[in-house]
């Protein structure tokens, strides 16, 4: 499979003072907050000038959802994401290699409508994927 590691996620309570954090770093925003209601979510992408993949800021967009629930039992890193080129046949490979299926490719408002989908592997790490965009894209 042609996997790129697009971004690590990190799941904060506010992504205005973490990414204050992030830039004292020496990362640059690439995005203003977006709010993705499928993914129940406030996203901010960063990166790291000489970096080629980001830094995804996620926090809840209520107090009842999925992400809360984590949030609350520390936060800290969420996930992994893979830009593929096919990622209908990235899926099909990964569920045959044991992941497990959390969502079905559905479109991104933060990837201006590319497909994402969720998968969980053995060792409980949630794993992304995300449709590759054009050159710049997010």
């Amino acid at each position: 499979m042609n996997l790129t590691l697009h971004h690590i996620g990190v799941l904060v309570k506010s992504i205005p003072e973490s990414a204050a954090f992030y830039l004292q770093m020496g990362y640059e925003l690439r995005s203003q907050i977006i709010h993705d209601p499928t993914q129940t979510a406030y996203v901010q992408f960063l990166k790291l000038p000489t970096d080629r993949s980001y830094l995804e800021l996620i926090s809840p967009d209520r107090p009842d959802g999925r992400l809360n629930n984590a949030l609350q039992k520390g936060g800290g890193l969420n996930h992994v994401c893979y830009s593929t080129n096919d990622i209908d046949g990235c899926s099909a490979w990964l569920r045959d290699t044991g992941f497990f299926l959390i969502a079905e490719p559905v479109a991104a408002v933060a990837f201006d409508g590319r497909r994402v989908a969720w998968f969980r592997g053995r060792d409980r790490l949630l794993v992304e994927l995300v449709e590759a965009g054009s050159e710049g894209a997010l």
